[in-house]
């Protein structure tokens, strides 16, 4: 069984310091500066396989491992499934006991609810802009009567490559246009 550390901070003007001061005890300990909200993080991904069955990772806050709630339960799966215990100092949670758990279980499950609760807020607010006739997406690039000239060329047998350099449209949207009802 090995202590394993990761310590973590956004910007290269801050210092990891503190972080490194708390995770002396660890065997081994993966350092980075780098934003959470980057997904390439290569001394986070190295730790998680490196760990072992049996081992513990050690952290000081659940911020410095995850960028996300989604990203945090991804990791902890990945270190269930591996059987390795999380450790948190400064939240004192620690995956090896059944209060542990339970406290890491319960901050994802509120975690989760206030996501599903604020993508059901946002469908709403969607629902209602389009109650008041607000249009979502893209303006269409050619009026109706472009389009229905645009038919018209074609069906008399106009290239598409020329219709495409005609209305300065993509191969995808002269399509488009030519199936739209």
């Amino acid at each position: 069984m090995a202590l394993i550390g990761y310590a973590r901070v956004s910007s290269v003007g801050q210092t990891l310091d503190v972080q490194l001061d708390k995770l002396k005890q660890c065997d081994k300990v993966f350092q980075e500066k780098q934003s959470g909200t980057n997904s390439q993080r290569p001394r986070l991904t190295a730790c998680l396989e490196y760990v072992r069955e049996g081992d513990v990772l050690i952290i000081t806050r659940l911020d410095r491992l995850a960028r996300s709630t989604l990203h945090l339960c991804q990791i902890a799966a990945e270190l269930e499934r591996k059987q390795v215990n999380l450790q948190v100092l400064d939240q004192n949670i620690n995956t090896s006991d059944a209060t542990g758990r339970l406290l890491f279980n319960m901050l994802g499950a509120i975690a989760q609810f206030e996501t599903e609760i604020r993508a059901e807020r946002q469908m709403d607010g969607i629902q209602k802009a389009k109650e008041r006739g607000v249009q979502f997406g893209r303006r269409k690039k050619l009026t109706k009567q472009q389009v229905a000239d645009l038919r018209k060329r074609r069906q008399e047998g106009e290239l598409i490559k020329r219709l495409m350099a005609d209305y300065s449209l993509s191969k995808a949207s002269v399509y488009r246009y030519l199936n739209e009802n």
